[in-house]
């Protein structure tokens, strides 16, 4: 069976959902419900459990609250664990690798590396290694995911070696447009250019 896509707006509300979802103690949820917890349109709410759900919402009683979790769950790949590096394990990436709160989501970053380790450390249970290592290592744990937290003189540097290694996903917190093959999705977190949104509005 071939995967299901869905639009980026829609996975980006899933997560939300999914939060306030396990939060509840109700046996059901209705679309209407959940829309009104965010102050989000009814019908958008409703077409986005529609693409997840694989039961069908019922008149007065909504959707079955566990079975929703589990079909947003599975939707995301929460079901399973996603393996992750960080690379530049300075303030920033050591308070990445630090939040637990990772595991809610399937995701476990299982080494760290930097310019400033020459062998290997330890950052609580997490192994941090010399940058000179990162490719034959990620080849090794055949990760996927990379997570970039150094400046943005050295990203790009940094992502050529990423995608040597073989990592399909790249999650960026440095300030720069990273360049990358086709088959390589990058997620930027720049926040500069939040603040510049926020920014920006104050200013109206």
């Amino acid at each position: 069976m071939a995967p299901r896509s869905f639009s980026l707006q829609t996975l980006q509300r899933l997560p939300y959902y999914l939060d306030h979802l396990r939060k509840l103690e109700t046996e059901n949820i209705s679309s209407t419900a959940l829309a009104d917890a965010f102050g989000l349109n009814d019908v958008q709410v409703r077409k986005d459990l529609a693409s997840v759900s694989r039961q069908a919402g019922q008149p007065r009683k909504g959707f079955e609250r566990k079975a929703l979790i589990r079909d947003i769950e599975e939707v995301l790949g929460y079901g399973h664990v996603d393996e992750a590096v960080i690379v530049g394990v300075g303030h920033l990436g050591t308070a990445l690798s630090n939040y637990k709160g990772f595991s809610n989501y399937g995701l476990k970053i299982v080494a760290g590396f930097d310019k400033r380790v020459q062998k290997e450390e330890r950052l609580n249970d997490m192994p941090v290694f010399p940058v000179e290592q990162m490719v034959p290592m990620i080849r090794r744990l055949n990760t996927r995911l990379g997570i970039i937290t150094v400046g943005a003189e050295s990203a790009q540097e940094v992502c050529d070696q990423l995608v040597e290694a073989g990592v399909l996903a790249i999650w960026n917190f440095a300030p720069v447009i990273l360049q990358v093959p086709e088959h390589i999705i990058v997620q930027n977190e720049n926040m500069a250019s939040a603040l510049a949104v926020l920014s920006h509005h104050l200013r109206k």
